[in-house]
């Protein structure tokens, strides 16, 4: 038996799935979520072979969402994008249902699934992750969402102070905490607004407003001092990129 899970806001769409997935025996719904935070906690009891997602939904979106699982399962994701976005989704060889869609167009993208299964989950969900940076969502420039423990966290970008490299992830400081999050500098170098964030070294992004003053260090070499006392190395072309910034 199938096991899947129906994530999505708008209950007139879950039950269209529904009574599309009736038609298929061997296919158990094992939950319906009206939201992301829903989506990890069902998917966390449950362990489903599938999931139905939409991506745009209150609290967290359906990529936010996935980025949280450690173990995702694989993703036939339900939307209302327009076509630039459908374009995107093919190149990608996604697995998509552009609402409103038929009982037709439904099966034939449960069957490319079925016929597709056997290492299905990991090729989408990285698919998915490569399609994000094409289509990200407006919510995504505002905030960071991090998982800590059981918990999900939702960071807006203003309490940011600066991130730091730290092997395959990136430590996120605000005033009072650090988080982890796995993705790279270079990610959040593409996504948050450069009139706010600046890199400044391989391994550090500072937030403008944190900068009280920057400090010259012996052989042309710089730091920036932030309001909490923490110094930033500065690398030749941060310390170039900061003064164009800062126009200085």
């Amino acid at each position: 038996m199938i096991k899947t899970i129906l994530i999505d806001d708008e209950p007139l769409a879950r039950s269209i799935t529904l009574e599309y997935l009736q038609a298929h025996a061997d296919i158990a719904v094992v939950a319906e979520c009206n939201d992301g935070f829903e989506g990890i906690k069902a998917i966390a009891h449950h362990k489903p072979d599938l999931i139905f997602l939409d991506i745009q939904m209150p609290k967290i979106n359906g990529f936010e969402m996935l980025e949280l699982l450690e173990q995702p399962p694989a993703v036939i994701f339900t939307t209302a994008f327009d076509e630039y976005a459908m374009k995107a989704f093919e190149a990608h060889a996604i697995d998509y249902l552009l609402k409103p869609y038929s009982r037709e167009r439904f099966d034939k993208a449960l069957e490319k699934w079925i016929l597709q299964r056997g290492g299905h989950a990991d090729k989408s969900t990285q698919q998915a992750a490569i399609l994000r940076e094409e289509i990200r969502q407006p919510e995504e420039r505002t905030r960071v969402v991090v998982r800590e423990g059981g918990n999900i966290r939702i960071i807006p970008v203003q309490d940011i102070q600066y991130l730091e490299a730290y092997d395959d992830y990136v430590k996120i400081y605000t005033a009072k905490e650090m988080f982890l999050k796995k993705k790279t500098m270079s990610f959040y170098e593409q996504s948050l607004d450069p009139a706010q964030f600046v890199r400044v070294h391989r391994s550090y992004m500072i937030q403008l407003t944190q900068i009280t003053r920057i400090e010259p260090l012996e052989k042309d070499t710089h730091v920036a001092l932030l309001k909490s006392g923490v110094r930033i190395p500065l690398s030749k072309a941060g310390y170039s990129k900061l003064k164009s910034v800062l126009g200085i």
